[in-house]
């Protein structure tokens, strides 16, 4: 019961910094580990995809009610994204994931770098694109970081508000709006992986989305208060943890 409960507030807290820049998986992932040190590592994977699917299309559905969201680029995207997980998924299977896991601190560092020095960074939602070429755009990001989530994973949601920002000309709120919904489509595609090969447990799953909900509804309502500057701030002390969090993992662990 105790170890329930510990999950539980985990889920809780990772729906809310989940909901406002994405990350919620650098709480939730290494609470699972804790509690269940002896549980096999995809069990845990697909118990987390389990209870944060919910998180991030509640908080899809939340923003789509309060921000305007480009759905003609979106929805391919999400469908791009959905495909490039399951390819990153196959990929895993073939080669090995250590170059990436030692490169990421570093391609991570050179996003919290940028977004520093660009003060003005998704402050203001310019859309640089309109039509097909917005959608394309978007589903490039889609298929690309939509790969990265199968095959790797820590941080793809802010690889999706980063991206949306530089390339699409979104502010931040706009971006984790959208990131929102192309992370529900690249978790939805990872939970039917892991479900298909019998390692959820949903009767702990089911129990974190509740707080994982609960989570996200207070995260995106923070957000929608403040707007992008403050999505902005929180995303910068994400990327900080995720930073150090990969970084200890591929050099130090």
């Amino acid at each position: 019961m105790v170890d329930l409960v510990t999950v539980t507030l985990a889920s809780l807290f990772a729906g809310f910094v989940d909901a406002i820049v994405g990350g919620g998986g650098l709480i939730l992932v290494p609470a699972l580990f804790s509690v269940f040190p002896n549980t096999a590592p995809a069990t845990l994977f697909g118990t987390n995809k389990g209870a944060a699917v919910w998180g991030t299309a509640w908080a899809t559905a939340q923003y789509a009610k309060r921000v305007t969201l480009s759905w003609h680029a979106l929805l391919p995207a999400a469908g791009a994204a959905l495909l490039g997980s399951f390819a990153g998924a196959w990929a895993v299977m073939q080669v090995s994931a250590d170059g990436l896991r030692r490169a990421l601190p570093f391609i991570l560092l050179g996003v919290l770098l940028y977004t520093l020095a660009r003060k003005d960074l998704g402050r203001t939602h310019q859309p640089q694109h309109r039509g097909h070429r917005e959608a394309a755009w978007a589903s490039g990001i889609g298929a690309v970081v939509g790969f990265y989530d199968g095959f790797f994973g820590p941080g793809t949601g802010s690889f999706f508000v980063f991206l949306f920002v530089r390339l699409l000309g979104y502010d931040f709120l706009h971006a984790s709006a959208s990131a929102k919904l192309l992370n529900t489509a690249t978790n939805l595609s990872a939970l039917a992986a892991f479900a298909w090969s019998g390692h959820v447990w949903w009767h702990v799953a089911l129990v974190m989305a509740l707080a994982n909900v609960a989570g996200s509804l207070l995260g995106t309502r923070l957000a929608l208060q403040h707007g992008a500057g403050f999505v902005r701030g929180v995303f910068i002390i994400v990327v900080s943890l995720l930073i150090a969090k990969t970084g200890y993992d591929a050099f130090l662990r």
